[in-house]
């Protein structure tokens, strides 16, 4: 497989890159009826975990609950652009990384996260989400306690 059978340009970058800024953007500043504006009515978003997935609905509930638990919501990320040619990824994607950082119970938690999006039709459809949900946990003082030994 070489690179340029499988990836190539995003004939719409420019308007991908700000459709997935504006989303992020409004999602962290409490705005979710801005952010599902953006949303295809059938987008999955999956992860972190590789059993997560939440359609819109419940998208917007999860972030609903983030913002009775934590304030002072920030974000940086840089995004790239490309188009997948052929198979089941095919289409135009947005791949955002950078930092998250809330505070909650007064302790602040930084953290970085990758995000990738899939755009059809000037909305997102699928959203991808990695980061490490242990250090999130560890970080408000929760601990970890392995099974007892049989």
């Amino acid at each position: 497989m070489k690179y340029k059978d499988v990836i190539g340009d995003n004939p719409t970058a420019e308007a991908d890159l700000k459709i997935v800024t504006v989303f992020t953007n409004s999602l962290v500043a409490g705005d979710i009826d801005k952010a599902k504006s953006y949303m295809a009515d059938k987008c999955m978003n999956y992860g972190p975990g590789p059993v997560d997935s939440a359609n819109v609905a419940d998208f917007a509930d999860h972030w609903k609950g983030n913002y009775k638990m934590q304030s002072d919501r920030k974000v940086s990320f840089v995004a790239e652009t490309f188009n997948v040619k052929t198979g089941d990824l095919a289409g135009h994607w947005v791949a955002a990384w950078g930092d998250y950082t809330f505070t909650s119970n007064g302790i602040t938690v930084k953290f970085p996260y990758h995000c990738a999006y899939h755009i059809t039709n000037g909305k997102i459809d699928i959203s991808r989400i990695y980061y490490d949900q242990l250090y999130i946990f560890q970080k408000l003082g929760y601990t970890l306690t392995p099974p007892a030994n049989k």
